[in-house]
């Protein structure tokens, strides 16, 4: 869906703000074992978050690939290493601190409330480091957009998810038919062995072949390739269940499956509750394999930080 709202804000359609997305983006973090990476985080916050999967779709109307949702999860992030309940050991990985067990203590109300009362904190402690006014006007609950600071503290983040768009987007617009060779292709890269098999009554089986475990050693592998949209509907747990009998039938010892989209948390628990376990890519992994790979269509160049050299000044 399209925000097309020009009398209210994306908050009055539902999405929460940066602030109201701290406490899930910490429970997500509690719940993946007190430490995860961004994709991991985003993926769990959107289980959280009601109606996720409808308030996903919304985005910029000059910015129609960009989904306000994901894009506040990451000023959410921002927020919470600001105010302390998370912090950042590396880049793209978050640890939940004591502040932040803390927090889940609380009730959600309250701990909403404790959210707003630090980041007040933070943002008057950082004013008058620079010597700027005293007292800062907290954002009122509705603003659509956090502070400058929180803007440029989620700019990494931003100019990954930017190249990760353009390269789904761009996926996505391949046939259902290409964008199985494209996966296959890929992860024959990776050192799998695979015979198509799409369209011939496979019985949801994209792929079969083998995937080596060791130099003497491999394993029947089964494939399963979804070009659902990037930002649409995710796979869930009986998608994942029928595929796992599917890919049994074949003898598979071990599965994949590959979309554009995500995963629910039902569907990642039943990829290992049973036999063959399947490895689940999304969207957001399977561009990090792209990047990885150097020769799929991806070339990063080296960006500059003009803000980083201000520390020698």
């Amino acid at each position: 869906m399209e925000a097309e709202n020009p009398n209210g804000s994306f908050t009055e359609l539902g999405i929460p703000t940066h602030q109201q997305l701290v406490v899930p983006i910490v429970k997500a973090v509690n719940r993946l074992g007190g430490s995860a990476k961004v994709s991991e985080m985003a993926e769990e916050v959107l289980d959280l978050v009601p109606n996720s999967e409808e308030l996903v779709l919304a985005t910029y109307p000059n910015r129609p690939n960009d989904s306000v949702l994901i894009e506040r999860i990451g000023w959410g992030r921002a927020t919470a290493k600001r105010i302390g309940v998370l912090e950042q050991p590396d880049r793209g990985m978050y640890l939940l601190t004591d502040a932040g067990e803390q927090l889940l203590k609380l009730s959600d109300d309250l701990a909403y409330e404790r959210v707003r009362e630090l980041d007040r904190e933070a943002y008057r402690a950082k004013r008058k480091l620079r010597k700027q006014e005293e007292d800062a006007v907290p954002q009122e609950e509705e603003d659509d957009v956090p502070d400058q600071e929180i803007l440029t503290e989620s700019n990494e983040e931003a100019k990954d998810r930017d190249w990760k768009s353009q390269l789904l987007n761009r996926l996505h617009q391949l046939t259902p038919e290409g964008f199985e060779k494209f996966v296959i292709y890929l992860l024959r890269r990776y050192g799998l062995q695979l015979q198509h098999t799409g369209a011939s009554g496979d019985e949801g089986v994209d792929a079969i072949g083998t995937a080596p475990l060791s130099p003497v050693l491999s394993s029947r592998v089964a494939v399963q390739i979804k070009r659902y949209a990037p930002e649409g509907k995710p796979i869930g747990r009986e998608t994942v269940a029928l595929f796992q009998r599917d890919a049994q039938t074949k003898g598979a010892e071990r599965a994949i499956i590959v979309t554009l989209s995500r995963f629910t948390d039902p569907a990642r628990k039943a990829a290992t509750s049973t036999v063959p376990t399947v490895d689940l890519i999304s969207g957001d992994r399977l561009a990090e394999l792209i990047r990885a790979d150097g020769e799929s269509g991806v070339k990063l160049r080296p960006t500059v930080d003009p803000r980083w050299f201000d520390k020698f000044d």
